[in-house]
């Protein structure tokens, strides 16, 4: 398998770079039959690191980050449009995946039944969200309460923060059929990611002023802060996992 993590640590900060890293590591054991549609494929960096192949379709309603996507040459077709009315036939696509984004979508009954309508029954389609545990095993809301928790929840716009039964119940609505899920990334691991979002902010203002998360994308750079966190970058399931992924198919 490839190194997800260093992969991810020469193009952006690491608290991203870690959990990226552990997603894309799930992938590899999926069948994505083609045509396959990237639900929020955002500027198509996961992709183009995760698959070994191009995506089909990368859908998103951002105008700016679908068109770095488009420079990188990862998807055969690029599409500016929401989930909830995508500009495709129903049961176009054989296959779909969402990485860590339906958590930021308001009216996510609507995309969970756009996505229903694009894909075939029977067809396969795999998301990753963050859990109850992502806001309640903060490092510091103990001693700063519901304040900090909310302010969390708003600089990493996250609109949900549910678990398996309210999801479950989302996709039966929808169509769906979950057939398995798991939770990763503990505790320990989420208060990386929480003081990454400080720790970051060099990487912020490099990005604003040269267009690049990391300036210097090489191991020399990079080593230190590889080996802080790679033992973080666990792959096991735990049952007190602050992200939950999610494997469901359409229904026949």
């Amino acid at each position: 398998m490839k190194d997800f993590l260093f992969l991810q640590l020469r193009d952006l900060p690491y608290f991203r770079a870690l959990v990226r890293a552990v997603e894309a590591a799930y992938y590899q054991e999926f069948d994505l039959p083609a045509p396959t549609i990237d639900i929020g494929c955002g500027d198509g960096h996961f992709a183009q690191l995760t698959f070994d192949h191009k995506i089909d379709v990368g859908l998103d309603p951002w105008h700016s980050p679908i068109h770095e996507a488009g420079r990188r040459g990862t998807y055969n077709l690029l599409v500016e449009a929401d989930a909830a009315s995508a500009p495709f036939p129903g049961g176009y696509f054989a296959s779909a995946f969402s990485n860590s984004v339906l958590e930021h979508i308001p009216h996510i009954e609507a995309v969970l039944a756009g996505v229903s309508r694009l894909l075939r029954p029977g067809a396969p389609f795999y998301f990753c969200v963050p859990n109850e545990r992502y806001l309640t095993e903060l490092s510091i809301s103990k001693l700063l309460g519901k304040g900090y928790i909310e302010w969390f929840r708003r600089i990493s716009r996250v609109q949900y923060a549910d678990g398996p039964q309210v999801w479950e119940k989302r996709l039966e609505q929808a169509g769906f059929m979950l057939e398995r899920w798991w939770h990763y990334f503990p505790p320990s691991a989420m208060r990386v990611l929480e003081w990454g979002h400080y720790f970051g902010l060099p990487s912020l203002l490099a990005r604003k002023l040269t267009g690049k998360w990391i300036i210097a994308p090489a191991r020399w750079n990079l080593w230190v802060t590889e080996r802080l966190i790679r033992k973080y970058a666990s792959i096991d399931p735990v049952d007190d996992g602050t992200f939950t992924f999610y494997t469901a198919r359409k229904r026949p």
